[in-house]
Order: structure tokens, then C-alpha cells, then sequence
């Protein structure tokens, strides 16, 4: 865990994220509010399509022209939703560092490493011309940012191409020219895609590492749970656009209080498990081409009642700094994620055999 967190640097208020493409209005992210503060980890979580990386690259002004973007994202006070583009070129790579993905598509094919390094740090030099950096200083600069994430042979490898790393040296270049400048805040959108363990364990360690050194904010948005335990300090669980629940990682692991949560949780393989086989959430997410005035999870979820069909239930706080959008909320207290949702849907998906029988017949 990180140090104690103390003032908001980014503050998200009713951000509303809307596509227009040629079979109607995509509704990506549907008004949602979070405050990411000094220091910390924020993880953000859900299922793909749940509206996360959406929500990153909205905050650093990187949505294709076609995104129609409404509410407010304010770095400690200063609006980006409104910013200009030289502006925001700015705040990218300065305030805010970015680790994309998919870091071959990311970086320049036909630059070096090192290239690409020294370009990020001149960008961002001050009001002094780029020209009279000192080029020594620059490369002394980037050997140190390799070095910083675990690249052996740092002063070699400023002079290879993207292509000669490998997807974990790769990602650790990303992360090196993310903090590059000493940024307020990193935002890391699924670092670790198409690595093996090992190597994700490795680039994960080395995200812990840059965060503390430079002491910046992070979000880290991932769908691996087990990532969200080990390394964030909060949590917020997205699904259709909207965030569900959000609360400090201890607390959401230890009583989440919302069914789509608990459905995560209950999906996850544990040592002392007595199910023989896992169990993932039935059904698939809903259509975003249409606005949602309901709960958005009740045709998966197995407690949704009548006014989960015709009500939003809203986010609401359920406890001190708990927050859920859910009517029976209060229910799920005391019971555990494979209580409430596996054995209910096994219920459902899987009559006794006697009872089954005797339809049949």
C-alpha cells in the first residue's frame, strides 16, 4: 500500500462519454463521478465494454472526434474537458503519464527507445529551447529511466527498436517514459494484457516502484482482481458504463455489497473452495446503443426483483465511504459472494435430479 493520501488531484464529476456511429448513439460511460488523490491507487474494474478505458482516455483528451464528451475532469482544479489540444499536449506526458495496452502499437516502430525517451523528456523540458538541452544530460536521463524499471544493459538498449524488446521490455519502456517527467498522476490501462505471470508479476512491481519514487496518483484499470487486491489502495467496479460500487480494497474483499461484485469475486479460483468447478456470471453485458433507465445488471443478476426491471437504484453510500447502486444492498451483509450468487444460480441453472425428473415425465 501506498502512503497516507491527502488532497483530491483529479476529480471526475458526471462524466458522460457518447460515440455517434452510423447504427445509432453508443452510450460508453454514462455519468459517473470519482476523486483519485494524491498518492494513491485507484484500480477501476468490470468486465470489457464496462467503460473503462473510455473513462482513461477521456481524462487525457485522447477519444476519437466522433466521442461526444459532457460533464467535468479537473486536475487539481484545472478543467481538461475544455482545455485546448496544445494544452493537453502538454498535460499528457507531463502531468498525467500514460501506459497503453499494447505497448507495439503504442510506441514508434521506427524510432528507438532511446529516441523516443529523449523526445518525451524534451517535449516537456520547460520554456527553454529543446535545442540547448544538453544531449549528455538527456541520455544520462533515459539510461536512468531504463535502469529505474529493471532493463539490463540500459546504455545498449537506448539504441534498439520496439521490435527487439520483448512484450514485457516493452512494457517496462512504457513505464519509463510515462514517469519520465515526474508526473502528478499515471494512468496505467491494462498493463499487463498478453504477458505471461511471471513477467506481469515483474511489470506490476516495477508500476509499485515508479509510483512511489515519483510519489504519483495512479489508476489501474485491469479485469485481474487478484492485481486489484495486492496493489490498490480503492476500487471502483464499472458495468455498462456506470460505476456500481466503490470502496477501499479491504473493505469491497471483504463485504462487497453490490451482486455484480460478488459475481466477480465469487468467479475467482480459491484454495479453500469446495466447488468443483468455477462459476462465471450468466448471461452477457447490456446493449449501450440505448439509454438505460433500470438497473443495468438484472437480467444477470439472481436477486434482481420487480423494481430492479423499472427503477435506477443509484449510487448511493451504504457505509462510511462505501458506495453501491443496488435496492437490496443491505441483504448482502454477512454473506459471502459464493452464498449469494453461485449457489443461487446453480439453484436456478440446475434443478435437483429428482425434481427434473419428475417434470420431464
Amino acid at each position: 500500500m501506498n502512503s497516507p493520501m491527502t488532497a483530491e488531484l483529479l476529480t471526475v464529476s458526471d462524466l458522460a462519454v457518447e460515440f455517434r456511429t452510423e447504427d445509432g448513439t453508443v452510450y460508453a460511460v454514462d455519468g459517473i463521478s470519482f476523486q483519485v488523490r494524491t498518492g494513491e491507487l485507484l484500480a477501476i474494474v468490470g468486465e470489457s465494454g464496462s467503460g473503462k478505458s473510455v473513462t482513461a482516455l477521456s481524462v487525457v483528451g485522447l477519444l476519437d472526434r466522433k466521442a461526444t464528451v459532457t460533464g467535468s475532469i479537473a486536475l487539481e482544479g484545472e478543467e481538461l474537458t475544455t482545455a485546448s489540444e496544445q494544452r493537453m499536449q502538454s498535460v499528457r506526458g507531463g502531468r498525467i503519464g500514460m501506459i497503453f495496452q499494447d505497448p507495439m502499437t503504442a510506441l514508434n516502430p521506427v524510432m528507438t527507445i532511446g529516441a523516443q525517451l529523449a523526445e518525451a523528456i524534451r517535449l516537456h523540458a520547460g520554456k527553454g529551447s529543446r535545442a540547448a538541452l544538453d544531449k549528455a544530460a538527456v541520455r544520462e536521463r533515459c539510461i536512468g529511466l531504463l535502469e529505474s524499471v529493471g532493463v539490463a544493459n540500459p546504455d545498449q538498449r537506448l539504441r534498439q527498436y520496439p521490435h527487439e524488446f520483448s512484450g514485457g521490455m516493452r512494457q517496462r519502456a512504457m513505464i519509463a517514459m510515462a514517469i519520465a517527467n515526474d508526473p502528478d498522476l499515471i494512468i496505467a490501462d491494462e498493463p499487463t494484457t498478453a504477458l505471461d505471470v511471471t513477467i506481469q508479476a515483474q511489470v506490476l512491481d516495477q508500476l509499485r516502484k515508479a509510483q512511489r519514487e515519483t510519489g504519483a496518483a495512479a489508476i489501474l484499470i485491469t479485469h485481474d482482481l487478484g492485481v486489484v487486491a495486492e496493489l490498490a489502495d480503492r476500487v471502483i467496479v464499472m458495468y455498462a458504463g456506470r460505476i456500481v460500487e466503490s470502496a477501499g480494497v479491504r473493505e469491497l474483499f471483504r463485504q462487497p455489497r453490490h451482486p455484480y461484485t460478488m459475481g466477480l469475486l465469487a468467479s475467482l479460483p480459491t484454495l479453500d473452495s469446495e466447488l468443483t468447478r468455477l462459476h462465471p456470471i450468466p448471461g452477457s453485458p447490456p446493449d449501450v446503443s440505448q439509454p438505460i433507465s433500470n438497473c443495468p445488471f438484472h437480467p444477470r443478476c439472481p436477486l434482481a426483483v420487480d423494481r430492479c426491471r423499472t427503477e435506477d437504484p443509484g449510487l448511493v453510500e451504504v457505509d462510511g465511504g462505501h458506495l453501491a447502486a443496488c435496492f437490496r444492498t443491505d441483504e448482502l451483509i454477512g454473506r459471502t459472494p459464493e452464498q449469494v450468487f453461485v449457489r443461487t444460480v446453480v439453484e436456478v441453472e440446475q434443478p435437483d435430479e429428482p425434481a427434473a425428473a419428475a417434470e420431464a415425465r
